[in-house]
This record gives C-alpha cells, sequence and structure tokens, in this order.
C-alpha cells in the first residue's frame, strides 16, 4: 500500500528536476505538468534481474498507464548509453533517466545506505512515486518489492484518475 518516505509525503510538491534520458535527450519533470501524471520509479541498475523484471512489468502494463494520461519514467544512476541498451534488449516503450550523480535520488530521499552480506554501500532504495497533473505527490511506495508492484501502481493510478 502507498505509504510516506521519510522525507516527502503525499501531498507535497514533487522535486523538480532535469536529467539526461535516453531515448527523449533530456527531461524535465515540469513539462508534463497539467498535461500527465508522471510515475517515476527508481531502480538500482540496468540488466539486474529484479530491475529486469520491474521494467518489463512497467513494459507490460504501458497501455493502461496510456489510457490514463501518464507517463512512465525509471531513473537509476546508469548512464545514458546503458539505458540505451535496456530499452533495445526489452522493448522497453518509456523513457530511461540517467542520475550518476545520485542528486535527484538523493532529493527523492531514496539515495541511502545498504549492508549486502555484512558489506555497506550507498545504493538507490527501489522506490516509486505517482505525481499528479499538479505536480504533486499523490502516492509514494517506499522500499518496493518487484512481485505485483506495477499493479499496485496500475490500482492506484484509477483512483487518481
Amino acid at each position: 500500500m502507498p505509504s510516506k518516505n521519510d522525507k516527502l509525503q503525499v501531498g507535497n510538491r514533487a522535486p523538480a528536476f532535469e536529467l539526461a534520458a535516453f531515448p527523449q535527450g533530456k527531461v524535465k519533470l515540469s513539462q508534463f505538468k497539467g498535461e500527465k501524471n508522471v510515475v517515476l520509479y527508481f531502480y538500482p541498475r540496468d540488466n539486474t534481474p529484479g530491475c529486469t523484471t520491474e521494467a518489463c512489468d512497467f513494459r507490460d502494463q504501458i497501455t493502461h498507464f496510456n489510457k490514463n494520461e501518464t507517463v512512465v519514467l525509471g531513473i537509476s544512476p546508469d548512464k545514458v548509453e546503458s539505458h540505451e541498451k535496456f530499452i533495445a534488449k526489452f522493448s522497453l516503450p518509456f523513457t530511461l533517466l540517467s542520475d550518476p550523480e545520485h542528486t535527484i535520488a538523493e532529493k527523492y530521499g531514496v539515495w541511502v545506505e545498504k549492508n549486502m552480506y555484512g558489506k555497506k554501500s550507498m545504493g538507490i532504495q527501489r522506490s516509486t512515486f505517482l505525481i499528479d497533473k499538479a505536480g504533486k505527490l499523490a502516492a509514494i511506495w517506499p522500499r518496493v518489492s518487484v512481485k505485483g508492484h506495477v499493479q499496485a501502481v496500475a490500482e492506484q493510478l484509477k483512483e487518481l484518475s
């Protein structure tokens, strides 16, 4: 169920961003204001099992998002060239944004310390934000578990429409 993130809460204005992207070149959050809802999902890395499953789930549900005037944007620290290959390999019909300095991930509170097998490192905490046409956070999914997640986002979008 959507809940609040440590920093951001439903009803807050979504933090603005402009990032390099594929295939558009650059994407700004403000370009969708008044026109489209935005599903902004943060994921750790292209071509990893969980990230591939999540991306393909969004791909498979894209008709639902398009029908509900919603654009899907994936964001990770990977370079645009990596995104280009990832999109081609899995026929992803949406834009992937590159945040190599993790500045936007930090704004959204998803750049966190991770502990894997006792080794600590910084990385993306898989999270999704539903942003309405007014630029406000309509729903937040922190610490996403991939299985069933895209369906939960699609259900929440029905309530927004």
